[in-house]
């Protein structure tokens, strides 16, 4: 697998660039603008779920689609404007167009009085009501006089959409990569998981034929993961590892929030691929808040899908605000994140239980060439891990296994693995 590009984080804070103007919600003409622009990557199949389908216990609400909106002083001036940042309106607000005071208006408008210069980001997917968001600092200067109010957006009858992209595996066991596509104008939060997710779909077709079908969903929070569970039960089924990606773009360390379970084999390829990655990590238990792996990890599925992030939900003053922008993201947070990515769906990959052909005794691997092939190598530890592999290919431990009992790095146990395989020393069971 190589993608010299998203590696290196240009391909990623591009996309990032270009999806970041759209105004996105869990349904309108944002998300399928946003869809359509990752199918250019990867060509996704859409699916439209109608507004008053019953979901699991939830109902897709109406569609909301926005055109303008603004409060507009007496002078003429729209001293708040959509059109200025899509943040400004409290994402799915009814229509309104009246004029009123700032002493009728405040109950509607909504800021952060602790970060004054920040716009925050508010929601109203299930309750009709509206209202504007803007800086404390904005509201500070605002008269008390009478506003034009507008927001000009239609509530009606419609869809909700999502889109996936499958790369067949020699299995039908799947690994599910999942990100929510529903936040507007934020870059960590989700633009970062969607350009990462799309563009390891693009290099996982280029490769060769791989163990496990790739599935990657790009969905609304909450109601579009519970619309395609709704959908897809038996498929769910086959659901062998999974990762909800979010907030990979800024500089906080890694923390991967793990699947309720906890021991599930994603969440010791995530532990051990971090720990190898000279990165700043944490891990955390689940718990079923947050995004969409607690629907994942529901008591009527359970799937093993844990949470890979750097920035925790809520928990950086950036989060659900304009702060999270371009500047807030940067390339090379991006690459470093696609790689810890790459990394675990290597080890996904490459862990299976072998067994060793000559376990009465450890094998002589000179007279094989091994140790000259070791000395070509570029790897290190290659000779501890081949003979780690030696000694617990018993047909019972995996690649997993073994590198947790070893504290050896995966790919220097699945190279060894490779040229032991090609010695005739190992056979997979």
């Amino acid at each position: 697998m190589t993608d010299t590009n998203a590696s290196s984080g240009d391909a990623l804070y591009a996309l990032v660039a270009e999806l970041y103007p759209i105004c996105r919600s869990i349904t309108g003409a944002g998300v399928r603008e946003t869809l359509d622009r990752l199918s250019a990557v990867v060509p996704l199949e859409r699916v439209e779920v109608p507004s008053g389908t019953k979901v699991l216990d939830w109902t897709v609400p109406l569609e909301w689609n926005i055109r303008d909106a603004f409060i507009r002083a007496p002078s003429g001036e729209r001293v708040v404007d959509f059109k200025r940042s899509n943040l400004h309106v409290v994402n799915y607000s009814v229509p309104i167009r009246r004029s009123m005071t700032l002493t009728e208006l405040r109950p509607h408008l909504h800021t952060v009085p602790e970060q004054p210069e920040v716009i925050p980001y508010r929601t109203s997917y299930y309750q009709e009501t509206w209202g504007f968001c803007l800086s404390h600092a904005q509201l500070q200067t605002l008269a008390d006089v009478e506003y034009d109010v507008c927001i000009d957006s239609t509530l009606e009858p419609g869809s909700l959409t999502y889109g996936e992209f499958v790369v067949p595996g020699r299995s039908s066991d799947e690994v599910l990569i999942s990100t929510h596509v529903c936040h507007p104008s934020l870059c960590d939060d989700n633009l970062s998981g969607l350009s990462i997710s799309v563009h390891l779909a693009r290099e996982l077709t280029r490769g060769p034929q791989l163990r496990y079908t790739y599935r990657f969903l790009f969905a609304p929070g909450t109601i579009g993961a519970i619309a395609w569970l709704a959908r897809n039960r038996e498929r769910a089924s086959r659901i062998s590892h999974g990762l909800t990606l979010t907030c990979l773009g800024d500089a906080h360390p890694f923390t991967y929030k793990r699947t309720l379970s906890g021991r599930a084999p994603v969440d010791r390829a995530v532990a051990h691929v971090l720990a190898h990655s000279g990165f700043e990590h944490q891990s955390i238990d689940f718990f079923p808040y947050g995004y969409d792996e607690r629907q994942y990890n529901s008591p009527g599925f359970r799937l093993p899908v844990g949470s890979l992030m750097r920035g925790r939900h809520g928990q950086f003053p950036e989060y659900h605000t304009s702060g999270d922008n371009l500047d807030f993201v940067t390339a090379e947070r991006l690459g470093e994140s696609y790689s810890v990515l790459r990394d675990v769906i290597r080890l996904l990959e490459a862990d299976r239980i072998y067994r060793n052909l000559e376990p009465w005794g450890e094998p002589q691997l000179g007279s094989r060439g091994l140790y000259r092939a070791m000395g070509g190598s570029d790897i290190p530890n290659l000779q501890l891990a081949m003979l780690w592999m030696l000694n617990l290919s018993d047909g019972e431990h995996g690649l997993l296994d073994i590198a947790e009992r070893s504290g050896i790095d995966f790919r220097a146990l699945a190279r060894a693995a490779e040229m032991l395989l090609d010695h005739g020393l190992l056979a997979p069971v």
